[in-house]
């Protein structure tokens, strides 16, 4: 993907078969991607990016503020997230399976001896992806009969750059593995967000109606999960 510099900001330009150029300041450094359509020139793709240069270093300023958590060395008294809340980590040497157990605040992580701090990091993730398909096997169908639309498909994985994604043409849908840490009312935000992209696939007036009707407080859900502590990018889950 190319890169085009414009005073201070270094962008990635990425070409499409699309209509209108698209912005976007990307987590956790604020790196910017432009994707543009084919036809556009170089110059006024460079206008467009100008004119929005006042935005573009706010949402820059505003990653620069956000906590981070330093990297994860999977030990006792570590602390990580659910569903938005801080817990302790506990960690449990055994004979027996690897599994993570809830209780008193602490999340308790259960191994053998002499497990790697890969393989603990994964037995966190799996634990991870199984509570959140499972509110997202709760919340889906509930808003799939709100919206009026299924997905045919849906998914978990880890994104290092978007929350969720949707391919209307598939109806399929991805959720980031990071929204187990994040308040619950995130994940809904998200899938609805998703959702609605089946409706329209672009973030235009329409799909911003449809928000406002089914979801009227997305604005400040949106705004807490971006409050949020972002995780360490040696993280391996």
């Amino acid at each position: 993907m190319p890169k085009v510099e414009i005073g201070s900001i270094t962008m990635q330009l990425n070409r499409k078969t699309i209509k209108n150029l698209h912005i976007s300041v990307l987590p956790p450094e604020g790196r910017v991607r432009v994707s543009a359509p084919e036809s556009m020139t170089e110059t006024a793709i460079r206008m467009a990016v100008i004119s929005r240069i006042p935005w573009i270093k706010k949402q820059q300023r505003d990653f620069a503020k956000q906590p981070r958590q330093s990297d994860r060395e999977m030990i006792s008294g570590e602390s990580h997230y659910l569903w938005g809340r801080h817990y302790r980590l506990n960690l449990i040497e055994r004979s027996g399976k690897h599994e993570i157990k809830l209780g008193r605040g602490r999340l308790h992580l259960y191994v053998n001896t002499a497990t790697t701090l890969e393989n603990k990091a994964l037995v966190l993730s799996s634990y991870y992806r199984d509570v959140l398909k499972a509110r997202i096997s709760e919340l889906l169908p509930v808003w799939e009969e709100k919206i009026g639309v299924t997905a045919a498909d849906w998914g978990v994985k880890k994104m290092k750059t978007k929350w969720g994604s949707c391919n209307a043409q598939a109806k399929r849908i991805w959720l980031n593995l990071e929204l187990a840490k994040k308040p619950p009312e995130c994940l809904e935000y998200i899938l609805v967000h998703e959702l609605v992209h089946l409706l329209e696939r672009n973030h235009n007036d329409r799909f911003k109606a449809h928000m406002d009707k089914l979801l009227p407080d997305w604005r400040e859900r949106r705004d807490l999960l971006n409050r949020m502590p972002l995780a360490h990018n040696n993280w391996i889950y």
